[in-house]
């Protein structure tokens, strides 16, 4: 059976310690409905769009979010597919990790590539392994990262990873570790003939959600991937390089998983107003989504004035914005500070 090979590094110990810490923050926060769903599917359209643009999805992230949203976008035809199908994987996993014993399986593998790949492949190819040998480009470089496996080993390979991901060996290892492994491996496998990463990172991603660690949906491994590609290529080479230890390449993992979630947990806990206004109202209060953004700002910069929100919401008037801050002030959420066009709105200690 697979075994992999790594070292418990300090490093190691120091990420899977704050994400856990995070992990607690995070899950537990008493967050108003609003911003919950907000995180949630900012993180989404991170993950889409990262998860796309790595590989060499040509859209922006303005157009990746409209196209979740159901919008239409102009743009190559296969980008625009892309992003669809990635959305589709999130929803696969997002009713996959519902049954935790459910195992990962080989189907879990194609059904997964499936969504990946549709109406990009042909339908002969899609959920179907490699019946060739291939190298792996960096995208953005096009420089060979390595050699996979050769065809004839990858259904082999799969199956005994497959065993190994779900025996009570691997399920002793911390779950970041475990969605670690799962990424490099499948990467190194390369099942497929395209679609390999984004697969792979799925994968990862339902490993950890099926250890209960989808931390309310919130965090986007791939956008730190993305925003480094250069490291996210060479830290999977680096396997290689170290007489296939996966140490290194887990170190980057976790540092990822952890600077994400850190980022995260302080966003949640600049929502203190949150935990005082459950304590105050005991219950969570109803907010449009024009006083989020206002009440965003001022934790982000202490107060909002009338430039702040003429530049912040410029296609809503001043009257509407007046009434929305009003309602804030009733509610006991902000405060006024002057008078007047001067006049400054700061959180209520």
């Amino acid at each position: 059976m697979y075994t992999p090979k790594f070292t418990i590094s300090y490093s190691i110990l120091k990420n899977v310690a704050t994400i856990e810490a995070c992990k607690e923050v995070i899950t537990n926060a008493p967050l108003i409905p609003q911003w919950e769903a907000k995180f949630r599917h900012e993180a989404l359209v991170r993950t889409v769009y990262h998860g796309t643009h790595i590989e060499g999805n040509n859209l922006t992230y303005t157009e990746a979010q409209a196209i979740i949203e159901g919008k239409k976008v102009a743009g190559r035809e296969r980008d625009i597919q892309e992003i669809i199908n990635y959305r589709n994987v999130l929803k696969y996993i997002e009713e996959a990790y519902k049954n935790r014993e459910k195992p990962i399986t080989e189907e879990t593998v194609k059904d997964i590539h499936k969504l990946t790949v549709a109406r990009i492949l042909p339908f002969e190819q899609s959920g179907v392994y490699r019946k060739e040998q291939v190298v792996v480009k960096n995208s953005k470089t096009g420089e060979v990262s390595f050699r996979p496996p050769n065809a004839i080993e990858v259904s082999h390979l799969v199956s005994d990873f497959c065993a190994w991901v779900n025996s009570a060996e691997a399920k002793e290892l911390s779950p970041v570790l475990r969605s670690g492994i799962t990424h490099y491996e499948i990467t190194r496998i390369h099942p497929f003939l395209d679609g390999n990463g984004r697969t792979a990172r799925a994968i990862a991603t339902l490993v950890l959600y099926k250890e209960g660690y989808d931390i309310r949906k919130f965090f986007s491994l791939e956008e730190y991937f993305d925003k480094n590609s250069f490291g996210y290529y060479q830290a999977l080479q680096s396997v290689s390089h170290e007489n296939k230890d996966l140490t290194h390449w887990l170190e980057y993992f976790s540092t990822g998983l952890a600077l994400e979630l850190t980022r995260m947990k302080e966003r949640v806990q600049r929502l203190s107003v949150d935990l005082k206004l459950k304590e105050k109202w005991g219950g969570q209060i109803a907010l449009s989504e024009r006083q989020i953004k206002l009440l965003e700002f001022v934790q982000r910069n202490g107060s909002i004035t009338n430039k702040d929100w003429k530049d912040l919401l410029p296609m809503v008037s001043d009257d509407t914005v007046l009434r929305d801050l009003k309602d804030l002030m009733k509610k006991k959420i902000i405060k006024k500070k002057g008078t007047t066009k001067k006049a400054a709105y700061e959180l209520r200690q």
